[in-house]
């Protein structure tokens, strides 16, 4: 279904009204639409089209590999949804390799001891000597020193990003749901005895609802200000004091693709390989000049180009340096003229492929140029927020964990047919001012 004008056919009224046609906004959808069998329960708002945000260039990988309790037990829920139609989804159950170095053992192997505890299959190998001897056994070109942990997830993989979005499209229109594409959000429209919403308002009309959900990825600023919620939150930190902290920060994720064959990275056995992830404190040398590019800790992810043009993955996002209110969003991704990958992230992520496969040496200058890399909206603590604003309001604001979280939208459904969730319970906005933060990791990453 290609963008069109919806004037004619823009409805008036629905039970539920969701902004956003990327991976939370249609998962909702379809699992709402489950039980709103009526047509025109649902109505699903996308100003552009289905997959044109995050959900549509982000890398696909999908992990449990994370150091908090609630986000390991919430992406193993994830984790079954995709298992849940693999066809559909283009999901591919490659497994996920956590490759660390000593700074990170310990939360790695704390990582390892609750995914047992879980039941989350995973395998978790220690010590330089037998680290070096599991990973040439994958890969026998395997290169990288200093690793003294790997955590080898059985589960997990990586999917293809518009071709999963454009599935959860398909199971949420066949059940009657109406992705209206074209239409933008104005604003909302309130009751006049409570600070309820009654409508959301948009350039092609108002459409009354009882509730609305917002999973609008980046843009979750946009909403968050036309709601007139606060621009900065209290949290209670350790030392018992409240810290003020801006509502919201944006991150640069940077990813690329290098172009090698198809088949570059079959492992020993001529399999698809699972995605590798490899932390390091190793000095980083460019393989082209030989000069030092860091020394400190670094790290890197990689996996098969979903459309066969080689090898893609990234690095560590970086802070865009400016107030959240000031960033442009619009127009995303490698549409942005101000917000791409540069040069300084292709020499970096192609020389650490060749500090960890001798396949890559030399191989620097077939990476793709061109535009990639897009914004992600981080909250305070880099954790997503699941949450009801107004009384009938839901927000899924990400933290751009997003696109593997495929599973929040089935909890999300729940919630708005009055069944709390205990999975999103460690969420709720509250948890700032409460102090009841989630631990965080050594690792480079801001969402590990």
């Amino acid at each position: 279904m290609k963008n069109k004008d919806v004037s004619m056919s823009l409805p008036t009224k629905a039970k539920v009204v969701i902004i956003g046609g990327g991976i939370h906004g249609l998962s909702t959808a379809w699992k709402l639409s489950e039980t709103y069998k009526n047509p025109g329960d649902i109505v699903v708002l996308e100003k552009k089209d289905t997959a044109a945000g995050a959900s549509g260039i982000a890398c696909g990988v999908v992990r449990n590999n994370y150091f908090q309790p609630a986000m390991r037990e919430l992406m193993a829920h994830s984790v079954s949804v995709w298992e849940s139609d693999p066809k559909a989804f283009k999901y591919n159950p490659v497994g996920y390799l956590q490759i660390s170095p000593e700074v990170m053992h310990e939360d790695v192997a704390s990582i390892y001891e609750q995914q047992k505890a879980i039941g989350y299959e995973s395998e978790f190998i220690e010590g330089e000597k037998d680290c070096m001897n599991y990973m040439k056994g994958i890969f026998d070109d395997w290169q990288a020193q200093g690793i003294t942990s790997i955590l080898h997830e059985k589960k997990g993989g990586y999917a293809f990003n518009k071709d999963s979005i454009k599935a959860l499209e398909n199971k949420s229109t066949s059940n009657g749901v109406q992705v209206m594409k074209g239409v933008r959000v104005t604003g909302f429209k309130r009751g006049s005895n409570s600070k309820a919403v009654t409508g959301v308002e948009t350039d092609k009309g108002t459409i009354d609802c009882e509730q609305v959900v917002i999973g609008a990825g980046p843009w979750a600023r946009d909403f968050w200000n036309m709601l007139e919620l606060p621009k900065t939150a209290n949290i209670k930190g350790k030392d018992g004091k409240m810290h003020v902290t801006d509502m919201w920060t944006y991150w640069m994720l940077q990813e690329g693709v290098i172009g090698v064959e198809p088949d570059f990275l079959k492992t020993n056995d001529g399999k698809q390989p699972p995605v590798v992830h490899v932390d390091s404190t190793a000095p980083l040398y460019s393989d082209k000049t030989k000069k030092l590019i860091t020394d400190k800790i670094w790290g890197i992810y990689y996996k098969p180009d979903i459309e066969g043009l080689g090898v893609q993955g990234g690095t560590s996002p970086y802070i865009v340096k400016k107030h959240f209110d000031k960033v442009n969003v619009d127009p995303y991704g490698i549409e942005s003229p101000e917000y791409q990958t540069t040069d300084a992230f292709s020499e970096m992520w192609c020389s650490a492929l060749a500090h960890c496969q001798k396949r890559f040496e030399g191989k620097s200058d077939l990476y793709r140029k061109g535009p990639s890399g897009g914004l992600g909206c981080m909250t305070p603590d880099s954790f997503p927020i699941f949450d009801r604003f107004f009384e009938n309001v839901y927000m899924i604001a990400d933290a751009n964990h997003g696109y593997k979280m495929i599973g929040v939208g089935e909890l999300v459904a729940k919630e708005i047919l009055g069944t709390e969730s205990d999975l999103l319970k460690p969420f709720r906005f509250n948890r700032y001012e409460k102090g009841e933060l989630h631990p965080t990791s050594n690792s480079p990453f801001p969402w590990s």
